[in-house]
């Protein structure tokens, strides 16, 4: 999208006046800049020419897989091993792990059943470790009874835990509430459904003099979000460090979703206390509140990927201006080739629907025109009576947002937008794209060691899919010898439009020979995967010695 031919809004358009102070100016400059940056984030979802004949037209049920991929939570109505294979079998690329519930021992079983039926399919998944995270919460109450607040009454938050709350006084866990609010700031409980305004923070005594803004119920121990204000909270609770060393590095998990990320060393601490095991386990940040989203790029740097967590985060903004940041985030994702999951509600009434709601369904899609890599399911799979008919529909909606997208206005997009000049190896993967673009080939395939060269030419957003082929590793130490293992290949399930393959050792005595039976082997695989016939072309990028190469295949 051409930014010349973008007129901003009427806010940024002034009549002769008086000049405009630095401050000012520099909010305007900040203003027209993002609104140039939704104008592109917009822009790369451009859509092809789509007429009456299209939309009307039934989709194929021909085993088609999306590009884009599916996390789904596993839960009580997905944990069983005939479910785990239907879900496998109807779509699902990353099993998240929801560590807010359960026990390790509850999470172990579920785990153990999903390597059955990944066994049983033959049908790799990622294993997505989501922390609880740190937070805050109202206390308890006497005799354990909800209390009713009333539109306009006055109440006392005390951050004296011990005491058990009525209609006038409640607790609440965060022990510098006093401290860090100040008259005028917002508190909501329980998902919002309670708003409490401030009126006077008495740190010495621990109390907060608050009014409340509506009439609702409140229970024990609800969820509380302070919009707006800095919170001084641990990346990582101690809960969160023992389900990570006590299950998740035991069980070589691939990623963990790291809740509440606010700026871009809480990244930094994490990987310090995972220590040695940081190489192996990729981190996913999930920004939940204004903070996390003013420090939003210095997050980008340091995270290998990015959950659009709506949830929290919609408490945190105006509801109104959750589809600006969910395009903001997913598009600099996107420049950066960082894969982005959008999550929260999205097929939601399909908990106990067998059918989405239309708004749901078209939330899907625009996910998907956005640029987003994976869509997640949370109670729809953990929890819902119909797990995998969620998985079979969301893929029906993916397959057919993809193929509305004009994939060589985003590539063309993705260039203008990278800056020169690139390196060797991304110069490699965008020539590929084009490449395949212009030889209408039906297939990328790369062979790689550590995923990074599929990741690249993921970035550029190919029409066909990208076979990455994760060759294995044979290393020794003295008379230890060991190869890698398929950790790569299942962290790239996250990257849109990769589908991992891993390759076997070859005996050939030179490199070249031995390449080119892995390539041919890989060619085998597409053909059985359906992801290319006989007679297509397809574009295959490797090594040869310390030279790399793309070259056009035929499939034999």
């Amino acid at each position: 999208m051409n930014d010349a031919h973008l007129s901003p809004p009427p806010s940024h358009r002034r009549r002769s006046e008086a000049p405009l102070s630095s401050i000012e100016l520099r909010e305007e400059e900040d203003s027209l800049t993002f609104f140039l940056l939704c104008a592109r984030a917009i822009g790369l979802g451009l859509m092809a020419n789509i007429d009456i004949e299209g939309i009307l037209k039934d989709l194929p049920d021909d085993g088609r897989v999306p590009k884009t991929k599916i996390v789904c939570t596993l839960g009580p109505a997905s944990r069983s091993v005939p479910m785990l294979e239907k879900l496998l079998k109807a779509g699902m690329n990353v099993a998240r792990f929801n560590f807010s519930h359960g026990t390790h021992e509850y999470h172990q079983e579920t785990l153990d059943n999903l390597l059955i039926a990944m066994h049983n399919t033959q049908i790799l998944c990622a294993v997505m470790l989501d922390t609880k995270g740190p937070e805050i919460r109202t206390g308890f109450l006497k005799d354990g009874k909800p209390i009713k607040l009333t539109e306009g009454q006055e109440i006392t938050i005390t951050t004296d835990y011990t005491i058990k709350g009525d209609e006038k006084m409640i607790s609440m866990s965060y022990k510098k509430l006093p401290i860090d609010l100040k008259p005028g700031n917002i508190i909501l409980c329980s998902d919002g459904t309670i708003t409490l305004n401030v009126l006077s923070c008495d740190p010495e005594a621990g109390t907060v003099r608050c009014l409340c803004q509506n009439t609702a119920t409140l229970g024990e121990r609800k969820n509380v979000n302070l919009p707006g204000v800095v919170v001084d909270l641990p990346t990582l609770t101690e809960k969160d460090k023992e389900d990570i060393m006590d299950w998740g590095v035991p069980n070589n998990i691939d990623m963990i979703a790291v809740s509440f990320v606010r700026k871009g060393s809480d990244l930094v601490t994490v990987r310090q206390f995972l220590g040695p095991h940081a190489k192996q386990i990729k981190l996913m940040s999930k920004v939940e509140n204004q903070e996390g989203v003013i420090n939003f790029d210095e997050i980008l740097k340091e995270t290998d990927s990015f959950m659009v967590a709506r949830g929290d985060l919609g408490m945190e903004i105006p509801v109104e201006k959750i589809f600006l940041a969910q395009k903001m985030m997913i598009y600099k994702c996107n420049l950066l080739g960082k894969p982005v999951v959008t999550a929260t509600q999205m097929l939601e009434s399909m908990i106990k629907s067998p059918r989405p709601t239309r708004a749901e369904a078209t939330d899907v899609a625009n996910a998907v025109l956005d640029g987003t890599d994976c869509v997640m399911l949370s109670g729809e799979s953990a929890a819902g009576a119909y797990p995998e008919m969620a998985v079979k529909i969301m893929r029906r909606i993916c397959i057919e947002a993809e193929s509305s997208l004009d994939y060589e206005a985003i590539f063309k997009e993705m260039i203008r937008s990278t800056p020169l000049p690139m390196s060797p190896l991304e110069s490699l993967a965008s020539s590929a794209v084009q490449t395949a673009s212009k030889a209408k080939a039906t297939l990328i395939v790369v062979l790689t060691r550590g995923g990074t060269t599929a990741k690249l030419v993921a970035k550029y957003r190919p029409r066909v899919p990208i076979l990455s082929v994760v060759v294995p590793v044979l290393t020794t130490d003295s008379f230890d010898w060991s190869v890698s293992d398929e950790s790569p290949a299942r962290q790239s399930l996250i990257y849109r439009g990769l589908v991992p393959l891993l390759a076997e050792g070859s005996a050939k005595a030179t490199d070249s020979e031995s390449t080119e039976v892995i390539l041919q082997a890989a060619l085998k695989s597409a053909v059985e995967r359906q992801l290319c016939k006989p007679g297509d072309s397809v574009i295959a990028i490797h090594r040869i010695g310390i030279a790399s190469v793309v070259k056009i295949c035929i499939v034999k």
